[in-house]
């Protein structure tokens, strides 16, 4: 029987092209990498354009600054393992810290007081 079905045919149902995922994979991964590049460039043309008059021009201008220049590293590579291990770290416990803070804020903001009724 094994040697009427068609290659990738396992139990008569179709098996998984692991050199096909891989190179959809790789293609989707390449057009995000594009689709983030894209809408990188547009936002920093935008904020450009309107100039320092915005509330927020020079953080903008360098937080999207460091979104491509770090789109363009090349951080799975085995030399850069160490730096991108760090960033992570950081990311993450600047994430953890944030969302620490703002759950104490909203627990001990003064100002819901006034909503809660006291019978």
């Amino acid at each position: 029987m094994a040697a009427i079905l068609p290659t990738g045919l396992r139990n008569g149902m179709k098996g998984l092209d692991a050199n096909r995922y891989a190179t959809k994979k790789t293609v989707a991964q390449g057009m995000l990498d594009i689709a983030l590049l894209t809408s990188n460039a547009s936002q920093l043309k935008y904020v450009l354009q309107v100039g320092p008059k915005h509330e927020f021009y020079t953080l903008l201008v360098v937080l999207i600054s460091i979104s491509i220049v770090l789109q363009d590293c090349r951080f799975h590579l085995p030399r850069h393992r160490a730096s991108a291990l760090s960033i992570n770290y950081g990311t993450t416990a600047t994430a953890f810290v944030v969302t620490v803070l703002n759950v104490l804020v909203s627990a001990f903001d003064s100002s819901l007081a006034k909503y809660l009724e006291f019978d």
